[in-house]
């Protein structure tokens, strides 16, 4: 036989070669995406038996309900507004939603609740602070700093001893007036700075929003303190009450709007009485007229 000539030319073997490492490299592609597919599939197969047993497992139910902070609201009553949160799982429990259900009790500002892992939801409670009795067609109301009615007054609240707040209402109306109640919270606030003078607030009126009047507890005077400074100017009055009551021992009203000067109606009269306001007072009479 005749010996075979074989092409020196390279060209003549690509077209046999080729398509035999494409098909390797398409095998070996394959080979990879079906282990990486048998690995995802049993990611994905645990991910959800762990999420399984994550949503039922009784170790994560809420078995436990903490209040922090709260007086007046008792741990029972929170604990009974959120009735249906215990058992429920305490990764996947809508927090916020019980949160909105504790915000509708009326001595509640504010709250927030955390988990606690494995089974305990804290509850921490920022209550309301009543600082008046608000008066309004005969009843009264626990109004708190920001002049918001908190709850109507009743044997339950035997034990607080609050001043009260008359001239909520505008008109003849049976609401508490916003401007008015925020007027008189703002006076309340104010003196309480000082609790010798507050322990001895009586009563006050916010009828006139441009002037407040006040009562002490052992001084039957009506005082007249306009709609700001209120504690610098029943500090000046009380500076002075020895002195004018020595001289006017039934005064009608005391005004203390004006700096530097208090001006007191005697019971009975027309005239005012004028004192500057200092250690020793020289007081002096001024005519109705005269003071307008």
């Amino acid at each position: 036989m005749s010996p075979v000539a074989v092409s020196a030319d390279r060209r003549f073997h690509r077209a046999h070669v080729k398509p035999a490492r494409r098909r390797g490299a398409w095998r070996a592609a394959s080979i990879t995406a079906a282990k990486y597919g048998v690995a995802l599939a049993l990611l994905l197969l645990a991910v959800v038996r762990l999420a399984s047993f994550v949503s039922t497992s009784p170790t994560l139910k809420i078995a436990h309900v903490v209040t922090i902070g709260n007086q007046r609201v008792s741990a029972e009553s929170v604990r009974t507004m959120l009735g249906g949160l215990q058992g429920e799982n305490i990764l996947f429990a809508d927090l916020e939603r019980w949160r909105e259900a504790l915000m509708k009790s009326p001595w509640v500002r504010e709250v927030s609740i955390r988990r606690s892992l494995p089974a305990t939801v804290e509850v921490q409670v920022h209550e309301r602070v009543p600082i008046a009795l608000g008066r309004v067609s005969g009843r009264l109301f626990l109004v708190d700093e920001r002049g918001e009615s908190i709850d109507e007054f009743g044997p339950q609240y035997a034990g607080i001893d609050l001043p009260i707040v008359d001239g909520l209402a505008s008109g003849k109306g049976e609401t508490m007036d916003a401007a008015r109640a925020e007027l008189a919270a703002r006076l309340i606030v104010a003196i309480r700075q000082k609790p010798s003078i507050a322990d001895r607030l009586s009563q006050v009126d916010v009828s006139d929003l441009h002037d407040a009047t006040v009562l002490l507890t052992d001084d039957s005077t009506q005082l007249r303190i306009g709609d700001t400074h209120f504690l610098e100017r029943l500090e000046s009055y009380l500076s002075l009450s020895s002195a004018l009551h020595e001289r006017v021992p039934n005064m009608d009203y005391a005004d203390l709007r004006f700096d530097g000067r208090v001006y007191v109606k005697p019971a009975g009269k027309t005239e005012k009485i004028s004192a500057p306001v200092g250690a020793e007072p020289k007081i002096s009479r001024v005519s109705d007229a005269a003071r307008h």
